[in-house]
């Protein structure tokens, strides 16, 4: 059973940190590309950050690169998205989702098309 839990969220001055966490059923844990997207309100969901859980590869958007870092711990069967420098733009809900297509390699991009499974989202408020 794909079981996808987000925490983490809230609300931070600008300039400050968050780190968000997505719990994952074992199943999909042990198979899953992981990947963290954002929708803010009247705009489309974007991809941020993924990581395969398998071969640990990353990748992030432009707009993130040197301010977030997605993470994994294998034995909670957890992934991260550690979120620094936070700027009034990165408000949004944020969403953490599962590509279970690659045995755990993240070969789909940031596409929101490439994933299947989608947790419930944690609102990230960012004031200035």
């Amino acid at each position: 059973q794909v079981q996808l839990v987000e925490s983490g969220g809230g609300s931070v001055q600008a300039g400050g940190s968050l780190r968000l966490s997505c719990a994952a059923s074992e199943y999909t844990y042990s198979r899953a590309c992981m990947g963290w997207f954002r929708q803010a309100p009247g705009k489309e969901r974007e991809g941020v950050a993924s990581i395969g859980t398998r071969g640990g590869n990353t990748y992030y958007a432009d707009s993130v690169k040197g301010r977030f870092t997605v993470s994994q711990d294998n034995a909670k069967n957890t992934v991260y998205l550690q979120m620094n420098s936070l700027k009034s733009e990165d408000t949004a809900m944020y969403y953490c989702a599962a590509d279970l297509r690659y045995g755990g390699w993240c070969l789909g991009g940031l596409s929101r098309y490439n994933y299947q499974h989608w947790g419930q989202g944690t609102q990230v408020t960012v004031s200035s």
